[in-house]
C-alpha cells in the first residue's frame, strides 16, 4: 500500500512537471501547429505524446530525461519550421501539394482517389463554406492542411441580394443524385423524378449511367454532371 502511493504521488508530480512543459513548448511551436499541423508537425505533436505518456505511465523511467527529449524535440521543430521557410524545396517534401477536387462545377474523380476524399467528404466541406451547389465553384483545393478552399464563379461572387434589394423566394441548393454510377432513387422520388427521366437526360447529352461520377440536380430540375476521368477538364497549375 506504501509502495502504490508512493508510485501515485510520483505519477502525480511528474503531470504536474511534464504538462506545463508541453505547454510551453507547443505554444513556442506557433500557432500554425496547433491549428493546421502540416504532417511533419502532426508527427511532432505524436512523438510529444507519446514521450510524455510512456514518463507520466511508468515510474520506472528517469525523469529528466523525458524533459531533455521534449525540449529537444521542441528545438529541432524550430529548425525544421526555419528551414521549410527558407528553402522550397524541402517545403515540398515535407508536406502535401494542394489538390484541385473542383474546376467549373465539376468533380476531379482522378484527383480525389488520389487524395482518398470521398463525394461526402467534399460535398460536407463544401456546404461548410456555404456552398449547397458544385456549379457555382470555379476551382476547389484541398490545401496540403487537408482545409478546402473554394474559389467561386465570377457571377456567383458578385454583390449580394441585400446589397442590390432583391428579394428572392428560395435557397439555391442541389440534390446528389448519381453517385459512381449509382442512381439515388430515394432522392429522385422526394423530387417528383424517375430514373427513366434522370436516365433520359443522359442520354440526351450522350452520358451513360457508368460513366457519370457525380451527378446532382436542383429545384428547378437542372442537371449538373461530372464524369469518370474527364480529360477535357483544364485544371489550373496551382502550387505552394
Amino acid at each position: 500500500m506504501i509502495e502504490f502511493m508512493k508510485e501515485t504521488f510520483l505519477i502525480l508530480g511528474r503531470i504536474v512537471t511534464i504538462l506545463p512543459l508541453l505547454l510551453f513548448i507547443t505554444l513556442s511551436m506557433g500557432k500554425r501547429a496547433i491549428g493546421e499541423l502540416p504532417v511533419f508537425d502532426f508527427l511532432i505533436i505524436i512523438t510529444l505524446g507519446a514521450v510524455a505518456g510512456a514518463d507520466i505511465a511508468d515510474p520506472s523511467i528517469h525523469h529528466l530525461p523525458t524533459a531533455v527529449a521534449i525540449v529537444g524535440i521542441g528545438i529541432l521543430q524550430k529548425i525544421v519550421a526555419k528551414w521549410k521557410i527558407s528553402n522550397r524545396k524541402v517545403g515540398r517534401l515535407l508536406t502535401f501539394e494542394p489538390t484541385v477536387i473542383i474546376q467549373n462545377g465539376k468533380f476531379l474523380n482522378k484527383n480525389l482517389k488520389e487524395i482518398r476524399y470521398s463525394i461526402d467528404n467534399i460535398l460536407q466541406m463544401l456546404r461548410e463554406k456555404d456552398v449547397f451547389d458544385i456549379s457555382e465553384v470555379e476551382t476547389a483545393i484541398v490545401e496540403a492542411n487537408g482545409a478546402l478552399s473554394v474559389l467561386k464563379k465570377p457571377q456567383n461572387n458578385a454583390v449580394t441580394l441585400e446589397d442590390m434589394k432583391i428579394v428572392t423566394t428560395a435557397s439555391k441548393i442541389t440534390f446528389p443524385v448519381i453517385i459512381e454510377g449509382s442512381i439515388y432513387s430515394n432522392v429522385l422520388k422526394d423530387l417528383g423524378v424517375h430514373e427513366a427521366w434522370i436516365k433520359q437526360q443522359l442520354s440526351n447529352q450522350g452520358i451513360a449511367t457508368k460513366d457519370v461520377f457525380f451527378a446532382s440536380i436542383n429545384q428547378k430540375l437542372e442537371l449538373q454532371v461530372s464524369l469518370n476521368d474527364d480529360e477535357t477538364i483544364a485544371i489550373p497549375p496551382i502550387q505552394h
